[in-house]
């Protein structure tokens, strides 16, 4: 493993001929023991063992149809839940979702009022939606919630929208937890032609159920509503009702108490997250000297996790009600050298970068969405000579995150604005937040 470009193109990054165009020879310096840790110890050979079973077990839904609906809801959202898992040592491997969404739809015999995950395609028009109690990674208390949020809708006299030109009113439901038990449901409703009166009679019914009725045995301790006519929207775009309960659900995590809102991204397996945190933290080398940029930061808690060690930490969140937890949580916690800032990473990045007057090295962490970065960011990062170190979370590094790496990397381009010096790939470490699917968080490390 000496050429990064041979990592790359093992691991599936580069996997067409031409995607990288220069010479990306042996870089100085490049420390065999990191890219021979990450190509030894786990990523490759993860992809190795992973990729034949997942062909075994679409091979044999092919040619097995008398598969029952839950093992074959099974080979979809958990497709290596047969095999053992002994290999793995720390992370919890079963029930280790902190939140699930579940939709609502036809059942395969035909009951409009289901609720659990999909199973189908809509191009061949065969979606039909099962309960989901039986899969590996969702805990007992998410079924729990779901299983009675389907026996409300079967005694509503509201009928479920299914699809939005057919009518009707209740929609997903999700359920968020934490490790003392903390339970936070969340349901969405479309109000169609009903007027604001009629609205509100069916959020009494909704509470009443989950206090006083049947739903009172998941114990919630917080109800949100939340009213909207798109597929998903943000609590800006749409307000979340608060019904009962706590506004919020509180996790701790790396010796902090993390305040987590219903709008909030946060990785959905808490013990995995603090291993992949460990990991960015001591990759990014942070220090005294350093100013972290802690990009798409979510609650903060990357950023907030390596405070102590750094001179000043920026965040930067979409989502305002995230950007109002880690203020929270910084305050809470007496961390008082971070700044959290809301709006487009594209947007805020340029301009935080052109008001640092001092010359303090700056170490900038990303973990965006499975988009990747804004090419606006790239240029930021690439073009900000004071960034020396990036560690790039990704959730998918096949697809658009690519076109990331090759710009973070490939040399000075002036038609694309890429005029600083290119960042050097020299680790690459998977953490399985994902256990019984293909699926894993990839850190990558850059340097220049």
């Amino acid at each position: 493993m000496h050429n990064p470009r041979l990592f790359l193109s093992r691991a599936g990054f580069f996997s067409k001929p031409g995607l990288l165009p220069w010479d990306t020879g042996r870089p100085p310096d490049l420390s065999q023991s990191l890219l021979g840790r990450a190509y030894k110890g786990s990523f490759t050979s993860v992809i190795a063992k992973k990729h034949p079973s997942r062909q075994k077990y679409q091979k044999k839904q092919r040619h097995c149809r008398d598969d029952s609906w839950q093992e074959r809801l099974a080979d979809v959202v958990t497709p290596l839940w047969r095999l053992s898992y002994e290999a793995q040592l720390k992370p919890t491997t079963t029930g280790y979702r902190n939140k699930s969404t579940f939709s609502v739809y036809r059942s395969p015999d035909g009951n409009p009022k289901t609720v659990g995950y999909y199973l189908g395609t809509w191009k061949d028009g065969n979606v039909v939606c099962l309960p989901c109690n039986h899969l590996k990674n969702i805990p007992e208390k998410h079924s729990q919630v779901a299983q009675y949020y389907e026996v409300f809708l079967r005694q509503s006299s509201v009928e479920p929208c299914l699809l939005f030109h057919e009518g009707g009113h209740w929609r997903e439901l999700v359920v968020r937890t934490n490790r003392q038990g903390h339970t936070m449901a969340i349901v969405t409703f479309h109000p169609q032609g009903l007027s604001e009166e009629e609205v509100c009679v069916q959020k009494v019914t909704l509470k009443d159920f989950f206090t006083k009725g049947p739903g009172a045995i998941c114990e919630l301790t917080s109800l949100y509503f939340q009213e909207s006519t798109m597929t998903r929207c943000s609590h800006q775009q749409s307000p979340y009702q608060l019904l009962f309960g706590e506004p919020h659900i509180f996790e701790d995590l790396l010796g902090l108490k993390i305040r987590i809102s219903p709008d909030a991204f946060f990785q959905i397996n808490t013990a995995g997250a603090e291993m992949l945190y460990r990991i960015i933290g001591e990759l990014s080398g942070v220090n005294s000297e350093s100013l972290l940029l802690d990009i798409c930061c979510g609650t903060g808690v990357i950023g907030l996790s390596v405070a102590q060690r750094a001179s000043q930490v920026h965040g930067i969140e979409l989502v305002e009600q995230a950007v109002e937890d880690a203020r929270w949580t910084a305050a809470f916690n007496g961390v008082t050298n971070c700044e959290f800032h809301a709006g487009r990473a594209e947007t805020i990045l340029p301009q935080l970068l052109k008001s640092q007057k001092d010359e303090k090295l700056t170490v900038a962490v990303v973990n965006p969405a499975r988009a990747g970065l804004h090419y606006r960011v790239v240029r930021a990062i690439r073009n900000c000579r004071t960034i020396h170190t990036l560690v790039f979370v990704s959730c998918k590094p096949h697809g658009e995150s690519t076109r990331n790496f090759i710009e973070l990397c490939c040399p000075p381009n002036s038609a694309k604005q890429l005029l600083g010096d290119p960042f050097v790939l020299r680790e690459a470490v998977p953490v399985d937040l994902f256990p019984h699917t293909p699926h894993c968080e990839l850190v990558l490390l850059f340097t220049r």
